[in-house]
């Protein structure tokens, strides 16, 4: 507890499109916090903007790396919950970043929860994603259940983009639960499945109480311009700011829920509010989405707008991508009351007009 009687709430990655969200909510909430971030330049570029944005909200910053055990001990003082949302994010570059998103996020996290650990802090909500699903769930056209493998390379050069059933038929994609076993198909995927295993393994050493949220595509003001680790909706945003028309890859039609920042931090905070009623050695894990299906191709025409410059579809493609990923959160609003509140239309109107993070350095 704070000084002041306050929960204190330690955002690590609180300076990020994610964090600061949660971070203003959380303020406003009456909660003391403080932020841990390290402000790489490939996420803020130039930090000047954010360091002050958090300096009006009264907001204590520590400048670190999560992976500083040292500067972990000094934060987490005064701390009662961590909310863990620093990691390197998207798809990646390459596998040279491989090193790199292991590190960042993997032990990066061990690191926080060893530091936990040590400051007798038991509370934890981690930034996981909808990645580690894979695929997804899907039925055959006879309406068997079934989990497909990974797409093949020459299916994928065809224009063949959906997964076909062992009939030869393409599979029918359905919403997936929390219940379906994780099969993360690429290194960023690797990673945050591995992170909820860690937030798992120290509730259970430690006794402390974590929760993992699987964020679907998260989408709103603030996102990152110009870099390849952005999600898709700000690869769009920043290439209609350019003038130029969204590229949407394969055939625009894969499946996903794209749910609105401020929906997202108010998951986090529920989820912090949860920690504190749980019982000790718990780890749950919840699906963060808007509840609503829409594909990319339908994301990219509702940022672009009527009279923004149109998409393109280019039948490109990304072996790590996966097809359709849809997820229920009914059990996100059974056990804590969160439901999202930004509706598609909405949030995209809104989205197609808000200011994005500047450019950062790119590779």
């Amino acid at each position: 507890m704070s000084a002041e009687g306050r929960t204190g709430l330690l955002v690590t990655g609180g300076a990020g499109f994610i964090g600061s969200e949660i971070v203003r909510r959380a303020v406003a909430g009456g909660y003391a916090v403080r932020v841990l971030d390290s402000f790489r330049p490939d996420v803020h570029g130039d930090p000047t903007i954010a360091v002050e944005a958090l300096d009006a909200l009264g907001v204590e910053v520590v400048r670190a790396d999560v992976r500083d055990g040292d500067a972990l001990d000094g934060a987490l003082r005064g701390i009662d919950v961590v909310c863990h949302q620093a990691a390197k994010v998207g798809l990646g570059v390459d596998f040279q970043d491989a090193p790199d998103y292991v590190s960042s996020n993997d032990l990066g996290t061990a690191t926080v929860l060893a530091a936990m650990d040590r400051a007798g802090v038991d509370r934890f909500v981690v930034a996981s994603s909808m990645v580690v699903y894979g695929e997804g769930a899907y039925r055959t056209s006879s309406d068997d259940p079934t989990r497909p493998p990974a797409r093949r390379r020459e299916d994928l050069e065809a224009g063949r983009f959906d997964p076909i059933g062992p009939d030869g038929e393409p599979l029918r994609p359905e919403l997936i639960d929390e219940a379906f076993a994780l099969d993360p198909r690429n290194v960023y995927a690797q990673t945050k499945a591995a992170q909820e295993h860690l937030a798992s393994s120290w509730a259970r050493a430690t006794g402390g109480r974590a929760i993992a949220l699987r964020y679907h595509n998260v989408y709103g003001p603030g996102m990152p311009a110009n870099t390849p680790y952005a999600g898709v909706a700000s690869l769009f945003r920043s290439a209609i700011a350019r003038g130029e028309s969204p590229r949407v890859f394969e055939d625009g039609g894969q499946r996903r829920d794209f749910v609105h920042v401020a929906d997202v931090a108010d998951a986090n905070l529920a989820a912090v509010e949860a920690t504190g009623r749980v019982d000790p050695d718990s780890f749950a894990a919840y699906n963060v989405g808007s509840g609503a299906v829409h594909t990319i191709g339908e994301m990219a025409a509702a940022i672009a707008g009527p009279d923004g410059p149109q998409p393109v579809v280019t039948g490109e493609f990304r072996l790590g991508d996966v097809r359709h990923v849809t997820a229920s959160s009914a059990r996100i609003a059974d056990a804590l009351g969160w439901r999202a509140a930004v509706g598609f239309q909405d949030g995209m109107r809104e989205f197609r007009d808000a200011p994005l993070r500047a450019a950062v350095v790119e590779r």
